[in-house]
């Protein structure tokens, strides 16, 4: 089915003997039992469902994490002073954060430093680290950081500085030497778990240590770092994310966490926390400070115990936000979609010079999102071109940077599976764009564009009970994204712009009740022109979410595409 939009929809397709046999074996009605099996959940997935599975740590006796936590325990013993680098991205941050806490709660001697974005350049370098030598350091860990600093670390080595690379960034032999490195990306026997941040590798990490040194430190009243950092990095939540997801929503009090509570105050919100509040309303306050050049504001924020430093750097966080809001809708008002779509290629590459350098990767995923397509975004920086990367599941953006740093294609980056950021001299830019077209290509030879819907549902069905049984399988993310259905047949009334982008509006089926209806950032498109002016019967493709208004709960489509009905 080609829908208004253009796209090629097709329904899943299911086991059904596996449907009935999880019906059975679990006591799940259809849906359910037809969700757990499109999403092939594993049994320790399917468990969690109904029950709260307990969160372990899974690396107590791996041999980087024991090596790394000897380093750590040994610094410790020895009053050494230690430094922590920190990306400038929510992971970065939360790992950083998390340290910072242990750290001051055993009155350890450390600094941090989270480098700037346009003065410092991403993670570990030489020149970075000749600066903070001054400090004197004797350990220094990076977090979410320097998979890929041989030369920074060879200088650390040079120095007799120690060091500890927590990271799950793409890696290519040879590896930096640095003491230890906690990196499920390199050739190890846990990179079953490349799908953890670093925050979370730096959890874990910190929990070896605790036990060790016998610690009363409550690490895990920080586990919503974690969560954030999960969700923000656009990890999987599956697995054991889908476990950690799960766990800390279900137990998290906003009053016991003095950073979210003021954000949530500061924007006059009075609700349950949710995995969305993560990725589009706090993850974004605390990257602000990291896009427009003040880097250490989210660590500030997440470390604090006092009241008017929290109000102070919420604040200013909030309002760098809304700066970076504009900022990016003023950009994203200048880019011609259509020209860049008659040019009908596989990874999109946008180029403005123009551009601030802190949201070239918010524009690269909004390009990504709006073509469903590698998007790369690039502006001047310097003498050169500073480029970020936002992919799609087909293609590991992350594992061609070594490829074009090899080919003196690009001068340096790095990434992981969905992101990535380099930079690259401007006369390179045509090298770039032949290249990767062409090794899209190749890895994606009998790849098909196809949009999937999980399932053909009646409109009747749409009640209280039925959203229940789909947010079993919640919290939801990357790749436990939210169950999508086509209904069909129904008419749409009362249509309004909403905000600026959205569109609301009223499904009628041809029997039963009606339900109300959103289509986000949809405005000026082929699917806002059929919501505002179609009278006729149509289809819809959307999710089934539960919207809170006024403490009432009541159910809602959110729209993602439409069909003319008979097509």
């Amino acid at each position: 089915m080609i829908s208004i939009s253009g796209k090629k929809w097709v329904e899943r397709k299911v086991n059904k003997n596996l449907i009935e046999k999880i019906k059975q074996d679990f006591n799940f009605k259809d849906i359910l039992a037809r969700l757990i099996v499109l999403r092939n959940y594993d049994i320790t997935e399917i468990n969690n469902i109904n029950n709260s599975l307990k969160l372990t740590n899974i690396f107590k006796n791996n041999s980087d994490f024991i090596s790394a936590s000897n380093i750590l325990l040994n610094s410790i013993n020895e009053k050494e002073n230690i430094c922590i680098l920190g990306d400038y991205d929510v992971d970065g941050i939360s790992a950083t954060s998390l340290l910072i806490r242990y750290f001051k709660h055993i009155k350890q001697n450390f600094f941090y430093y989270i480098p700037e974005r346009e003065k410092d350049g991403y993670g570990a370098t030489t020149k970075l680290f000749q600066k903070l030598i001054s400090k004197k350091p004797k350990l220094v860990i990076m977090v979410d950081c320097g998979s890929t600093s041989n030369k920074a670390i060879d200088y650390l080595n040079q120095n007799n500085i120690k060091s500890i690379i927590i990271d799950h960034h793409e890696m290519n032999k040879p590896y930096p030497k640095s003491s230890v490195i906690i990196n499920p990306k390199k050739n190890t026997d846990y990179s079953e778990y490349d799908y953890l941040c670093s925050t979370t590798l730096t959890y874990f990490f910190i929990d070896m240590v605790i036990l060790k040194m016998k610690s009363k430190f409550r690490l895990s009243d920080f586990l919503i770092y974690v969560l954030l950092a999960t969700v923000c990095d656009v990890m999987p939540l599956r697995k054991l994310n889908k476990i950690l997801s799960s766990n800390v929503l279900k137990n998290f009090k906003m009053e016991n966490n003095l950073a979210f509570k003021t954000i949530f105050n500061e924007l006059s919100l009075k609700k349950k926390l949710t995995v969305e509040d993560l990725g589009f309303l706090i993850g974004p306050i605390i990257n602000s400070g990291g896009r427009l050049g003040y880097s250490n504001y989210g660590v500030e924020l997440l470390t604090s115990n006092n009241k008017d430093t929290l109000q102070k750097k919420t604040l200013e966080l909030i309002n760098l936000n809304n700066k970076r809001k504009k900022l990016e809708k003023n950009i994203l008002n200048e880019i011609n979609f259509t020209k860049i779509s008659k040019k009908n290629k596989n990874i999109i590459i946008y180029h403005d010079n123009n551009m601030h350098e802190g949201l070239i990767g918010i524009i690269a995923a909004r390009l990504k999102e709006y073509f469903n397509k590698p998007s790369i975004v690039l502006t001047k920086s310097n003498n050169l071109l500073k480029a970020s990367a936002r992919s799609t599941k087909n293609y590991n953006i992350g594992k061609i940077i070594k490829v074009l740093i090899d080919k003196n294609i690009i001068e340096k980056g790095g990434g992981h599976n969905m992101a990535a950021g380099f930079s690259i001299k401007k006369n390179n830019l045509r090298l770039l764009d032949d290249f990767i077209q062409k090794d899209y290509l190749r890895n994606n030879q009998n790849f098909k564009l196809l949009f999937k819907y999980d399932s053909e549902i009646s409109a009747s069905a749409l009640n209280k009970d039925f959203y229940d049984e789909i947010d079993k399988l919640g919290p939801f993310g990357n790749d436990n994204e939210l169950p999508i259905f086509l209904i069909k047949n129904v008419k749409i009334f009362k249509p309004k712009v909403v905000g600026e982008n959205h569109i609301s509006s009223i499904i009628k089926p041809s029997s039963g009740r009606s339900i109300k209806s959103i289509c986000f950032n949809c405005a000026n498109t082929k699917i806002s022109e059929y919501l505002l002016s179609y009278k006729k019967k149509i289809n819809i493709i959307a999710h089934i979410a539960e919207n809170s208004f006024n403490n009432k709960k009541s159910i809602q489509l959110n729209i993602k595409d439409l069909f003319l009905s008979g097509n």
